[in-house]
């Protein structure tokens, strides 16, 4: 007699998330669904280097013969020995751990969740929604009742908590909704097509020394690029030195291209980080504008900043994407809930972060949270309480 053993399928967590995000490797891949640009670094740079180490670098045995022993065509034949023998060996080593930092710090930005906030669950954002309608009154249908805003005191400075419509939830300080993830994102800097991602709180420092790494191993290819035309030239000629090296001129013009983009945007970066601010406050001029606002994130000491930034503790993610989901609420519920997440009021796990860190929140003024009215009880119920 034989037992037939049914296997229910197992639901993971991040097949629910709501939001535009792809997931691959049974979750642990986490990116944005429009990748094209993303592959399109991955291409530049894969290739740049590959041209850099086949064509120019590798050395071969007969680099060792004498020089005035070398047939002419063989000599232009072993052009890398202008660098790897004639200069150091060191040369490819070094470019090498270039590339390998350059292209982990890469997948590590591109592959790991940024920050994203849970939104709320379906009965948390209707009390929350019930609770901005008895206080702003009927709005009418299709309009979006007015702003919701909590104070919040930070280094003695007020900053304003802004509720989202679409997480419903109150986003914590420096947290902001991605329009092209569809999601909230804490201390979200920017959404970068170049890596496929946004950019945010738990894989910020690995942009940061991506983009660097990238702007070294640019400055180094061009360089040493440079030096092998130069060196080239002075025995068979600069324009015989382009005919036989196609690979050496495309990349230096690549470099060229590529090297003011990158280093730009690397300085850029080191002088946010120096500040301890985003790319998305900076833009809008948080800190700057007519107000003159202090930035209550800044320690005013650019090496505590640098290392608040770069070499804090990095929080987990609050996603559990991997989890399992119960069978029955997993096919029950659309895709557009998630059974882990909660809202942002002070009992959640990313804003509670903040009230142990700093000051409770402040009070807020009657015109931002004026008192929630609460309905008063039907006649045959306060006779019964009489």
């Amino acid at each position: 007699m034989s037992v037939m053993v049914v296997r229910k399928k197992v639901t993971r967590k991040w097949e629910k998330l709501p939001g535009r995000n792809t997931f691959c490797c049974d979750g642990r891949v986490m990116m944005a669904r429009q990748k094209g640009i993303f592959y399109l670094t991955l291409f530049l740079i894969l290739g740049t280097c590959t041209l850099f180490f086949a064509f120019d670098l590798p050395p071969r045995e007969d680099f060792c013969v004498d020089e005035e022993k070398v047939p002419q065509e063989e000599e232009n034949k072993n052009r890398c020995r202008y660098l790897a023998v004639q200069l150091s060996p060191a040369i490819p080593v070094f470019a090498a751990m270039l590339f390998l930092f350059s292209m982990a710090t890469l997948l590590r930005t591109s592959f790991s969740d940024p920050g994203v906030i849970p939104r709320a669950l379906p009965d948390e954002a209707a009390f929350i929604e019930m609770e901005i309608e008895a206080t702003n009154g009927a709005v009418p249908q299709g309009q979006r009742p007015p702003p919701r805003i909590k104070n919040f005191q930070i280094n003695n400075q007020i900053v304003k908590l802004k509720y989202c419509y679409t997480c419903k939830i109150f986003r914590p300080p420096r947290a902001s909704h991605c329009s092209i993830c569809d999601n909230c994102v804490e201390r979200f800097d920017h959404h970068c097509p170049w890596v496929g991602n946004c950019v945010g709180k738990r894989n910020y420092r690995y942009f940061y020394l991506f983009i660097l790494s990238l702007s070294l191993l640019t400055i180094y290819v061009f360089a040493f690029n440079i030096v092998y035309v130069a060196l080239k030239s002075l025995k068979i000629g600069f324009l015989e030195t382009l005919k036989e090296t196609p690979g050496t001129v495309l990349e230096v013009l690549i470099c060229f291209f590529t090297l003011w983009s990158v280093v730009g945007l690397t300085g850029f970066h080191t002088f946010l980080v120096a500040l301890n601010q985003t790319t998305n406050e900076d833009i809008k001029g948080s800190w700057t504008g007519k107000n003159r606002v202090q930035n209550p994130y800044s320690h005013g000491n650019i090496v505590k900043n640098c290392c608040e930034v770069l070499c804090g503790p990095l929080p987990p993610s609050v996603l559990d994407r991997r989890g399992i989901l119960p069978l029955e609420e997993s096919a029950s519920r659309p895709p557009s809930t998630q059974e882990t997440s909660s809202s942002l009021l002070p009992q959640s796990p990313v804003l509670t972060e903040y009230l142990s860190s700093n000051e409770m929140p402040d009070t807020s003024t009657p015109e931002q949270m004026p008192p929630p009215v609460h309905p008063e009880p039907p006649q045959e119920v306060a006779e019964a309480e009489k």
